[in-house]
């Protein structure tokens, strides 16, 4: 049986656009009639994907996966480090928490019994697809970690991968970060190298050519493409890095919704599709003194709500929340943020933060322990509160499940919604709480708001509380796939795909 092809794209730095990239060429090879999948060895990332079996893997090999038409498997992601403090990290392997570790640790111990897991999952998936996408992480020229690289250059080595250096010419000194990397290369690893990706660009492209002229001399490598900067292309961020852009909407809309920044935020893709609802401003707050008057506030989930809930406290924002609740302001929780919402939050084994145990915001009546067992899976969903009154949602919900506190609802909350099915088996469960008359409902159901329909429900319950006209459901943002191809077909205009299909051998399109 003959082997995927196999490209790499690699960065001169984190956040350059690697990601996209390859999401990009997922769904090109797709177009062009190729069974791909993605394959990333390592990620460091707070927003993960599940997959139908209950693995959990980065977010962003979970879009790709989507964007190339094919199932998403642990083997894609073996390895996903999710940073709960900020020397510590839960170590996910193949899916499954496997401890919490210290970056030191981690790379004494773990990092050199860790190889033959990403070449055996390389190994099937190559046996599985005909092309693989690769993705790198950071840099492959930070010197200080090359003896136990397993995300480069040696994925590189391994895959049989050429490799595509791609730059973010909008943080500036592009030409410097590419040909500088290459000088930390070793020779062997130059070789490597098949050329090179300007990303994000803005402006004149003939003003660029005598640098991409220099370039091209000084390297002796093709420069593949120049893709400018793609605006709202509404494909899911990997990390909260993104966040430093600033509000996911544009300022000055109609509904002011503040999602709180907490400083281990997780899954803040949840709200991807809230942000780009027309008339929609989302902004992320971080200070009290920042919250201002908005329509609703949202907690979205965090790798550490104990820790979080801390932070709340020590920003001032636990009693500016309270505040605007006892006002009337609709309160959502997600996850983490829907623990915060309740009375307690207890840490029996210290794997929150070692406290024991931390009082909530107090405006649901459930209480949280957190244990060992960490509940991972695919979810299907229905609405079993009759409070919810602005909701005409009927149908089933979907939605993905991250979390190991367990809640325990009082006297004073009545249950949110049912689990009907949990990683495709049918189950009966409870799940999220609610609290005065529908204002303030909380839920560990990630994707909340991907279920069109109870989107515009909200929105439009938003819109009513203002006096505003309510919206229809044509005018909710486009489909995942519609985003999909939009994607592909920007970065397939601006990249020299012909150039690329040679460089992997891989001949004639096929479709």
């Amino acid at each position: 049986m003959a082997l995927a092809k196999t490209i790499m794209i690699q960065g001169t730095s984190s956040h350059v656009g690697k990601s996209l990239l390859c999401t990009a060429l997922c769904r090109i090879f797709k177009q062009d009639g190729f069974r791909v999948a993605p394959f990333k060895a390592q990620n460091m990332a707070l927003n993960s994907y599940v997959t139908l079996d209950g693995g959990e893997i980065g977010r962003a090999q979970g879009a790709q996966a989507e964007a190339a038409g094919a199932v998403a498997t642990v083997q894609m992601n073996p390895i996903l480090l999710k940073p709960k403090q900020d020397l510590q990290a839960q170590v996910v392997v193949l899916g499954k928490p496997l401890a919490d570790m210290s970056a030191r640790d981690y790379r004494q111990h773990f990092l050199p019994r860790a190889a033959d897991l990403v070449q055996q999952c390389l190994a099937e998936l190559r046996q599985q697809y005909e092309v693989l996408v690769i993705e790198g992480a950071g840099s492959p020229a930070e010197v200080n970690l090359k003896d136990r690289d397993i995300v480069n250059m040696r994925t590189a080595f391994w895959a049989a991968a050429p490799v595509i250096l791609a730059a973010d010419i909008d943080r500036g000194g592009v030409f410097a970060s590419l040909v500088g990397t290459l000088e930390l290369l070793e020779p062997l690893e130059r070789q490597k190298v098949a050329g090179f990706i300007i990303n994000k660009f803005r402006g004149d492209l003939e003003l660029l050519r005598p640098g991409l002229d220099f370039l091209e001399r000084r390297t002796g490598l093709p420069v593949l493409g120049v893709v400018p900067y793609l605006h709202d292309h509404g494909i899911a961020e990997e990390d909260s890095v993104a966040l430093a852009n600033g509000p996911h909407a544009p300022a000055g809309g109609e509904l002011d919704i503040a999602v709180i920044k907490l400083p281990r935020i997780s899954n803040f893709t949840d709200f991807d599709l809230l942000s780009r609802v027309p008339g929609v401003s989302l902004r992320f707050v971080a200070q009290a003194e920042g919250l201002g008057q908005p329509d609703a506030v949202i907690l979205p989930g965090t790798k550490n709500t104990v820790a979080d809930m801390l932070y709340l406290k020590e920003q001032g924002l636990e009693q500016a929340i309270i505040a605007l609740v006892r006002d009337g302001m609709p309160l959502v929780g997600i996850c983490g943020g829907y623990q915060m919402m309740g009375s307690m939050l207890y840490d029996p084994l210290g794997s929150e933060a070692g406290l024991g145990h931390v009082p909530g915001l107090g405006l649901l009546d459930i209480e949280t322990t957190f244990g060992a067992v960490k509940e991972v899976h695919r979810c299907t969903a229905e609405i079993s509160c009759p409070e919810l009154t602005w909701l005409k949602t009927k149908g089933p919900l979907t939605g993905y499940e991250i979390h190991t506190g367990q809640v325990v609802l009082g006297p004073g909350a009545q249950t949110l919604l049912q689990i009907t099915g949990r990683s495709g088996r049918p189950v009966c469960l409870a799940d999220g709480a609610v609290a005065r008359g529908g204002q303030v409902f909380g839920t560990h159901l990630h994707g909340l708001f991907d279920n069109p329909q109870l989107l515009l429900d909200w929105v439009n319950y938003l819109r009513q509380r203002k006096g505003l006209a309510p919206l229809t459901a044509d005018r909710l943002p486009v489909c995942r796939e519609d985003r999909y191809n939009r994607l592909a077909d920007w970065v397939r205009r601006h990249l020299d795909m012909k150039k690329i299909y040679e460089i992997m051998g891989l001949g004639a399109r096929k479709a």
